[in-house]
């Protein structure tokens, strides 16, 4: 995938997943390019919890030879590679997406998003998301997995 294609995919893909109740999980912690007013610095500082990282994992669930893959299909999935890694837990949302492959073609599915947030000291979330984007794309085919990454005040 070419690196517009990626930029195009991301874009679109971040907006179904804001349409999709993407900021449920936490809030967000402005980044350096939206600078928070003086009342939302004194506010984030006010609020509580602590600064985590958030991952948003989007799969695409067209077969390469036709049909989607079933629910059933993806909890398996789910159960046999994100679970053991993320015992603590994940949320899953299911929405419509669109993305340009990497021989031209827009294609439209259905796709499954995996968000997980975990601290900062866990030396091995980052490791265990990419085996769970390569399992995934080794399992079914896939020509990519899109993976976000920002940070998120956290409170439990």
């Amino acid at each position: 995938m070419s690196f517009t294609s990626r930029r195009t995919a991301l874009a679109v893909f971040a907006a179904a997943a804001l349409g999709l109740g993407g900021g449920v999980a936490a809030s967000a912690v402005p980044t350096a390019s939206a600078a928070p007013s003086a009342p939302e610095a004194a506010a984030l500082q006010a609020s509580p919890g602590e600064l985590w990282k958030r991952t948003e994992l989007y799969f695409g669930t067209t077969k390469p030879g036709g049909g989607e893959l079933t629910d059933a299909e993806f909890a398996a999935f789910t159960d046999k590679a994100v679970t053991p890694r993320f015992p603590d837990g994940f949320t899953e949302l299911t929405g419509r997406g669109q993305w340009r492959s990497s021989d031209g073609v827009i294609s439209r599915e259905r796709s499954k998003v995996i968000i997980v947030v975990y601290p900062f000291t866990d030396r091995e979330a980052n490791r265990e998301i990419e085996e769970i984007r390569t399992d995934y794309k080794k399992a079914f085919s896939q020509e990519s997995v899109l993976r976000t990454d920002s940070v998120e005040k956290v409170s439990f």
